[in-house]
């Protein structure tokens, strides 16, 4: 297994000598964390190609500004519930190296608010897009 580089981490020693990230260095783990997930995880990869073509469709169906706004906030709660969802498990497993119950039910939390919000998306997206391509078709 190949080793991660080493990123500069806040912990408790660089809090006691006053060294901090400057805004730069936090914007730079944010991006490292997204990119983490879309590049290690299944299902981020699946919301991402399902936004492409939600964006492409909105495009298509010229949705107005109102049904853009939603379905942008749709697309960025759904990725971050991921992101949160990845952030846990991966927490979990560093505080947890055998099973445990409180650890499943820590995880099966956070997927079930990923469903949660994927599912609204869903919805979000069919009262959008049924009127939208009724016009476009009929």
């Amino acid at each position: 297994m190949a080793t991660q580089p080493q990123r500069p981490v806040r912990n408790a020693k660089a809090k006691a000598s006053g060294v901090s990230f400057s805004l730069g260095q936090s914007f730079r783990c944010a991006f490292l964390g997204i990119l983490h997930c879309f590049t290690t995880q299944r299902n981020m990869m699946i919301h991402g190609v399902v936004a492409l073509l939600v964006l492409i469709a909105a495009a298509l169906c010229r949705v107005d500004a109102t049904s853009w706004i939603l379905l942008l906030l749709c697309i960025g709660s759904v990725f971050a519930c991921e992101c949160l969802n990845t952030a846990l498990e991966a927490v979990v497993d560093l505080a947890c190296d055998q099973y445990h119950e409180l650890a499943r039910i820590a995880k099966d939390c956070a997927a079930g608010a990923v469903l949660i919000s994927a599912l609204v998306s869903v919805v979000v997206g069919l009262v959008i897009f049924i009127p939208a391509l009724q016009t476009l078709f009929v």
